[in-house]
């Protein structure tokens, strides 16, 4: 990955639920994961979503803090929102959001992906509570929606940045480019 130098963001760890003929628990989990983790390079930065409801809680956290690793929040039918957390999800000096949705259901409803089809506008707005919160912290905030959070992940994301601007929040920074004609490949 370091191939891609400055354009390398943050990798990101995708665990699938995980039932008891895998692993028993979140511990066994982690004794798996532990010495994966200690090979991983500092020059980069690393973040784990899990699937696992039950497995998300402050002890958790602690562990990502520990090895300053970001826990990615999801928000996503099954798992929990911020809210309902109740410990400090911030583990490392940024995090990394994914607005995930429904898959199955939002399938039920369109197959093709150029606009919304489900009003996330409440659970939008409670993200943007959220992230200003974070970002008061000095935390750095990547946020990715897919296209089965709400239709059309671009929309979504300008949905968020619309309702950003209309709480009177201070501006987004926009990402930057190396370059005007760099791409990824360059």
């Amino acid at each position: 990955m370091s191939i891609l130098g400055p354009k390398l963001g943050p990798i990101v760890f995708q665990f699938p639920f995980f039932n008891r003929s895998i692993f028993r628990d979140r511990h066994e989990f982690l004794d798996r994961l532990v010495p994966f983790l200690t090979k991983l390079p500092n020059s980069q930065k690393f973040a784990i979503e899990l699937r696992n409801r039950g497995w998300l809680d402050a002890e958790f956290a602690s562990f990502l803090r520990g090895h300053k690793i970001a826990l990615v929040l999801q928000d996503r039918s099954f798992m929990p929102s911020p809210a309902e957390l109740k410990f400090d999800l911030i583990t490392a000096d940024w995090t990394y959001i994914r607005w995930l949705g429904d898959r199955k259901s939002i399938e039920e409803q369109t197959t093709t992906w150029d606009k919304t089809v489900v009003d996330r506008s409440t659970e939008l707005s409670s993200w943007v509570d959220f992230c200003y919160q974070v970002r008061k912290r000095g935390v750095l905030v990547y946020a990715y929606a897919n296209n089965h959070y709400a239709g059309h992940a671009p929309a979504t994301i300008e949905q968020f940045r619309n309702l950003w601007q209309a709480k009177g929040l201070p501006e987004i920074g926009k990402p930057q480019r190396l370059r005007q004609e760099s791409s990824l490949f360059d």
